[in-house]
């Protein structure tokens, strides 16, 4: 390995300048190196100038693009979608307090009215919004109360929600309406898939107690009897909890 000197060394004998000039000559190979480097460097540099020119071009303009987007297509729209949603969303909640000619406003909810899109159109001329997504899970409710099953089981199944409650009652919709056309076996599939979407006090027992009915009419007794077993050990403050335990005892003794 070369061995560096002090500046202003003077060598003492032929040995030491010998060192002295392997020294400069490694010195000398190091610069040629790094200057061989830069010089192909630049080449390369200049050599694909306008390809690395158009590729920055391309990120910034794609840059551009996605914020230009977000503005001027997906906040408007979105606004949009939420304006819409108002009109068929009055009929809906008036449908939930009304003791008669549910259906007709039910109706006019799906369908919109007076020049006003309902769920049904707003689902799909704004199906990337947020009130879009919203638009597939009234139009699957009201169309499960319409008994419109195969409709309802349609949009629910586009809805998507990672909200608390809204998440685990759009599948456990969907169970309603598979046990409505006496499909068990799906009802207690989607009815375990609510239960164990989100953990609270509310739909997890809630789609338990359901699922473990549905397994008791099966005559899966020993599921039965884990599902309701599962709200005693956790939930037995819930509404569902208070009368738990006659369920496990049924399932028990059907065994």
């Amino acid at each position: 390995m070369a061995t560096y000197k002090k500046k202003g060394h003077k060598p003492t004998d032929k040995a030491d300048q010998q060192r002295v000039d392997e020294t400069q000559s490694t010195t000398a190979e190091v610069f040629n190196i790094l200057d061989d480097t830069a010089s192909k460097s630049e080449q390369w540099i200049e050599k694909n100038s306008k390809p690395l020119f158009y590729g920055l071009v391309t990120f910034v303009v794609l840059g551009l693009g996605l914020l230009a987007y977000n503005k001027f297509v997906s906040e408007p729209a979105e606004l949009a979608a939420s304006n819409e949603l108002a009109f068929p969303r009055k009929y809906f909640n008036d449908a939930s307090e009304a003791g008669s000619s549910i259906d007709s406003l039910l109706n006019l909810g799906l369908e919109g009215a007076d020049g006003k899109y309902g769920f049904v159109d707003i689902a799909a001329k704004f199906s990337g919004t947020k009130a879009g997504n919203l638009a597939n899970y009234y139009a699957g409710v009201s169309y499960l109360q319409l008994k419109n099953y195969a409709k309802a089981i349609e949009y629910l199944e586009k809805f998507n929600s990672d909200d608390e409650l809204l998440g685990p009652v759009a599948l456990g919709a969907i169970g309603d309406a598979f046990a409505d056309i006496d499909q068990p076996e799906q009802a207690m599939e989607y009815y375990q898939k609510a239960a164990n979407q989100k953990d609270n006090e509310f739909t997890t027992p809630l789609f338990l107690e359901k699922a473990g009915f549905i397994a008791l009419e099966l005559k899966e007794f020993g599921k039965a009897e884990s599902l309701f077993t599962q709200i005693k050990e956790n939930y037995s403050k819930s509404e569902q909890g208070l009368n738990v335990d006659k369920y496990i005892n049924a399932a028990k003794y059907a065994q």
